[in-house]
């Protein structure tokens, strides 16, 4: 089984989420994600990157409370705010509400919705550490 690991202590943020995400699963392509959730999804997929012909993965988080905090409260407000400031592109019921909910402290953060997605590839295991 491939195991790569992902250096939490480079994790400060959503972007530099993803920039960790395109050093450990982007090697040796010539194009890298974008901060997306979907972005992220896709790549759970495989197909390219360092999953491509790998049928199962186990990905190490390090540091992974520091990455919760990170990606905690302050980290998805900001995020929501940012989709509300495009209402050109974004449902803007649908992140006020999440907005809300995260206000209410029921809503997911940015760092759970990651645990979701990684949960649902059942193939590429996450692994706290």
């Amino acid at each position: 089984m491939l195991t790569l690991t992902l250096d939490g202590s480079r994790i400060h943020g959503i972007t530099s989420l993803y920039d960790e995400l395109n050093r450990v699963f982007m090697r040796g392509e010539d194009w890298t994600l974008g901060p997306s959730l979907d972005a992220l999804d896709d790549l759970l997929h495989g197909g390219y990157g360092a999953l491509n012909g790998h049928e199962r993965a186990r990905v190490v988080l390090t540091a992974h409370e520091h990455v919760r905090e990170a990606l905690g409260i302050d980290a998805t407000r900001e995020y929501l705010l940012g989709k509300l400031a495009r209402p050109d592109l974004f449902a803007q019921p649908v992140f006020r509400e999440k907005l809300a909910r995260l206000e209410a402290g029921g809503g997911p953060t940015y760092y759970q919705t990651v645990l979701e997605i990684f949960a649902e590839h059942p193939d590429v295991e996450l692994v706290e550490a």
